[in-house]
């Protein structure tokens, strides 16, 4: 109880009520004003960039895994980071979505962790992200460098049974990777200890603090070793993560190494004025072009009436949305990706954490409230140096809120009138007329595993008795998804 009077009397020295850092001589420090991120003064000079993979400190498993996996040379973010992070210093990163942030922090957090092994519910690294969607992909992109230094991975999300989760746990992870709210679910539980964690990674940091994150995500970093290594990986940067910055980061190193979106060469922008009463078939005709693409609606009940309205046309369309569950979420984007299902109509939860090969268009068929959520939406195309293009439909009421929005993300855009139809709107988004035949988009078939056991034993021919028996049927009303 002492230790922990003595720890809050400590946060109340060094910030003020709203979290702000005070001075040596308990002054609250000068802010940034809205929207402004203030660097931080580093004291210790950065290591230099590095040009090759090879020149880097890690073990030679994660190296030969980057070979076979066709990693050839670092994106700018991870040449500018990974001598510093490798190195153990703390690292703020910024780069667009895209631009290989997830092996800029992944790589040191397993090169640091290899050759432990983590207690039942003490892990050893942790890596905290917004959303499941971003969860998953983190996860999948690590699990050939983890299996190759004999590290568990264990994924920490909502919408999964939280049972899993925690035995992953008991048994034993080295690295959890986490959306904040179940992760606290699970410490709140007995089933987590955050107490070993040495390297701690934030990914899109600024979507975090945006979604309301920010109690969570700072109670989280006061539970890991004080001294651990801490990495801060953003797409953006403003005064919210600065905030983290301040709080959490020991003289950091600042790489900020990518343009935003806006800036990127190979990716087009453009503004199609469309009347309010054509908007709707603009629309059908993009979504049955030839090729995938993604499109945003700030609604799930609009995401679900578009879905629907598709699918009638003839357009192989599936929603995602925080509505669905997560194995509802998962097979859709494994459709859409695999090309079973052509258009991903959505809302901004697939802003973030979504990356689709050679996507090469993203419509905006409602226009964003927020700059950085264009931002994130168009960084869904023109990923890894491919090209793409970002179209917005914009009808009369929304053009002068669309001039400003894109002038504070700093894109000047093609706009072009258009209607359904043209050869105008053809050319930009490749649109045309849908087939009328309705279709149905049906989930994957999964065929079990036939048993090998007779009806009197198990699966090793074993004997099941009366308990055993109860124990291993299934329960009535529950699924192999839970």
């Amino acid at each position: 109880m002492n230790r922990t009077r003595t720890a809050h009397a400590r946060t109340n020295r060094n910030f003020d009520r709203s979290g702000a850092p005070r001075n040596a001589k308990g002054h609250r420090n000068r802010q940034p004003a809205r929207g402004e991120f203030a660097l931080p003064k580093t004291v210790t000079p950065p290591l230099p960039a590095v040009e090759a993979f090879a020149d880097l400190a890690m073990p030679a498993p994660l190296l030969a895994t980057l070979g076979r996996e066709g990693v050839t040379a670092p994106f700018p973010i991870q040449a500018a980071t990974l001598p510093n992070s490798l190195a153990g210093r703390d690292v703020l990163g910024r780069g667009r979505t895209g631009s290989g942030k997830t092996l800029a922090f992944g790589l040191p957090v397993l090169a640091r962790t290899a050759g432990r092994r983590a207690e039942p519910r003490r892990p050893l690294a942790l890596i905290l992200v917004p959303t499941r969607e971003l969860a998953q992909q983190v996860t999948d992109s690590l699990t050939p460098y983890a299996r190759s230094v004999r590290l568990r991975l264990a994924t920490v999300v909502g919408g999964m049974s939280i049972g899993r989760q925690a035995g992953a746990l008991r048994a034993g992870a080295e690295v959890v990777i986490a959306t904040p709210g179940r992760l606290k679910d699970l410490i709140d539980r007995g089933d987590c200890r955050l107490t070993d964690v040495d390297v701690t990674v934030l990914d899109e940091a600024d979507q975090m603090t945006d979604m309301g994150f920010m109690p969570q995500v700072t109670a989280l970093l006061d539970q890991v070793r004080p001294a651990g290594q801490r990495m801060l990986f953003s797409a953006t940067l403003d005064r919210n993560v600065d905030l983290l910055v301040r709080r959490y980061l020991t003289d950091p190193v600042v790489h900020s190494v990518d343009p935003s979106a806006g800036a990127v060469t190979t990716m087009e922008h453009h503004v199609l004025h469309v009347h309010d009463t054509d908007k709707h078939r603009a629309t059908t005709e993009i979504a049955a072009r030839d090729g995938r693409v993604i499109m945003f609606l700030d609604t799930k009940h609009a995401v679900d009436r578009l879905t629907k309205h598709l699918l009638n046309s003839g357009v192989r369309a599936a929603a995602l949305h925080g509505g669905r569950s997560q194995p509802q979420r998962t097979r859709t984007l494994a459709q859409f990706k695999d090309g079973h299902v052509t258009v991903l109509v959505a809302t901004n939860v697939a802003a973030r954490g979504i990356h689709v090969d050679s996507l090469d268009l993203v419509v905006n068929v409602d226009p964003p409230s927020d700059h950085k959520d264009y931002l994130h939406r168009g960084g869904r195309t023109a990923r890894a140096g491919e090209s793409g293009s970002v179209v917005t439909l914009v009808t009369p009421g929304q053009r002068r809120g669309m001039t400003r929005l894109l002038a504070l993300a700093g894109i000047s855009p093609r706009i072009t009138p258009v209607r359904s139809g043209e050869a105008e709107l053809s050319r930009i988004t490749g649109s045309q007329a849908p087939s009328g035949i309705p279709v149905v988009i049906t989930a994957p078939v999964v065929e079990r595993p036939r048993r090998t056991s007779s009806p009197s034993g198990d699966r090793q021919g074993r004997p099941v008795g009366p308990r055993t028996r109860r124990r291993t049927q299934r329960r009535p009303g529950t699924n192999s998804a839970a």
